[in-house]
């Protein structure tokens, strides 16, 4: 493959000649250091083929926590134009669809929280259900799960969870439209019925972290943060259903390459143009497993907080949690954007990719309106997480998207071979952090060292003036399944 091309400090351009039938370049933000790694991983050979795709706009992007995936790399992100053939493919979104970042902020200190942190960590342990398979204390019919996948994180403030404010700090008010429920698959709600309101596995958590650094006062204010401030963070997604759902259409859309004429350089990128009715059929059901994703994260926010009050023995007025924003991490949508010199509709693939709109958009919470929309990016469990907000810049080179966490260094395997479970809880209470997790493998899996550090991530965008730090959250507490 040809050499990178330095653009800037931070962002480097993968030429369209590098590979045949590349339609536009591809561009890699990153450092200089960084790049060892991502060329080590093969991730710029998923940039290539990405740069493939029928109707793609601009250039395939990569994200600075970029690394190996399923047809698109994590941290990939492309936009096709429907009026050009621009194709849905569902390895740009990935299996777990709407896997997200949630953050509530609280009323309390590290002081407050401190003397009781390993009280607070069992209460979280005993009441969000976590690990691989974990069931919810909910039991939902398919008829429920029908109205789950409909309304989103609305159906879950009708039934108590959470308040109706909530809605408006998620990004799609926590509901994607023109979800059809009468595409999912038996399988796909049996496998959903009962993990509405649990954690899962993997890289999924729950912390309790501090402020312990913030870079823009104003912003943070808005935002309800302050340093020294307790906030809680919730990483997970849509569960055996979006999975199940990504599985089925895998299937469905097998044959639709040879029916449309459309050449891949990898069958893991199997497409669809997405005005065609097997793209429509795909993207309507991935709007269902996005609103279960919205709804899991509402349903795990109000278990939170019942856990906080129980452990703390405060009462909610004390307690004062409140939902910061919630985003998508792995979605498509149809959205606006200026491609040179014109406005185009387009269908924007976000694998392992945060939204970042500037200040002053439209699609922006009015709260959020005069600093931008609020990028939540989490680290590895021993180190830190950042909240920033968008900027202009990222319009204008990355359809208003950025980085979604630290990326990993390590695969799963070799994390497995290479750490001990005791020697990462010796790690963990070094760094003052109380860790519980359902599972040791897992937690092996997802130590410090098997990831990037986020800050050198989150240094890129900033740089690259994508979108501009805020806060830094430090973990004191950790529920992993």
């Amino acid at each position: 493959m040809e050499p990178l091309v330095k653009i800037t400090d931070y962002l480097w351009e993968l030429p369209q000649t590098a590979k045949p039938g590349m339609r536009v370049p591809g561009r890699i933000y990153a450092s200089e250091p960084m790049l060892k790694h991502i060329v080590g991983d093969n991730a710029l050979d998923q940039v290539a083929n990405v740069a493939c795709l029928p109707g793609i706009q601009k250039y395939s992007l990569a994200m600075p926590d970029i690394h190996w995936g399923y047809g698109f790399p994590i941290g990939g992100v492309a936009a096709t134009a429907p009026n050009e053939g621009g194709v849905i493919s569902p390895g740009g979104v990935g299996y777990d669809i709407n896997c997200g970042v949630r953050l509530m902020r609280t009323n309390l200190t590290r002081d407050d929280v401190r003397p009781r942190i390993r009280e607070l960590v069992a209460q979280l342990f005993r009441d969000v259900p976590c690990g691989l398979g974990s069931k919810s204390d909910l039991k939902l019919t398919h008829g429920d799960e029908r109205q789950v996948i409909t309304k989103g994180a609305r159906w879950a403030v009708e039934h108590g969870f959470g308040e109706a404010d909530d809605l408006d700090h998620i990004e799609e008010r926590g509901c994607m439209g023109d979800a059809e429920a009468s595409n999912i698959t038996e399988r796909a709600l049996e496998r959903g019925s009962g993990q509405l309101g649990s954690l899962g596995s993997g890289n999924h958590f729950c912390e309790v972290q501090v402020v312990v650094e913030v870079f823009d006062e104003h912003a943070a204010n808005v935002m309800g943060l302050f340093a020294g401030g307790v906030t809680a963070m919730i990483h997970c997604g849509s569960r055996g259903f979006g999975y199940q759902v990504c599985d089925d259409y895998l299937r469905v859309l097998a044959t639709a390459p040879g029916k449309y004429g459309i050449h891949l350089p990898d069958r893991q990128l199997v497409s669809a143009p997405v005005t065609s009715p097997e793209g429509e059929e795909y993207l309507a059901s991935m709007r269902c497993a996005a609103n279960y994703a919205f709804a899991n994260r509402q349903v795990l926010a109000a278990k939170v907080e019942g856990a906080f009050l129980h452990a703390l023995r405060i009462s909610p007025n004390e307690l004062g949690m409140s939902l910061v924003y919630d985003v998508p991490h792995n979605i498509a949508k149809s959205e606006e954007h200026a491609i040179n010199g014109q406005r185009k509709t387009v269908c924007v693939h976000r694998k392992g990719a945060t939204r970042a709109f500037p200040p002053g958009h439209p699609l922006v919470p009015a709260r959020y309106r005069q600093i931008g929309q609020p990028v939540l990016v989490p680290g590895d469990m021993g180190r830190y997480s950042f909240v920033l907000v968008g900027q202009q810049e990222a319009m204008n080179q990355t359809f208003g998207t950025v980085c979604h966490g630290a990326g990993r260094m390590m695969s799963r395997s070799r994390a497995k071979r290479e750490i001990r479970f005791e020697d990462l809880k010796r790690d963990m209470e070094r760094r003052g952090i109380t860790m519980m997790a359902q599972g040791r493998g897992t937690a092996v899996e997802e130590a410090p060292m098997a990831y990037k550090d986020v800050e050198d991530v989150v240094n890129v965008v900033h740089g690259a003036g994508l979108a501009r730090k805020v806060c830094r959250l430090r973990p004191i507490g950790v529920v992993k399944g």
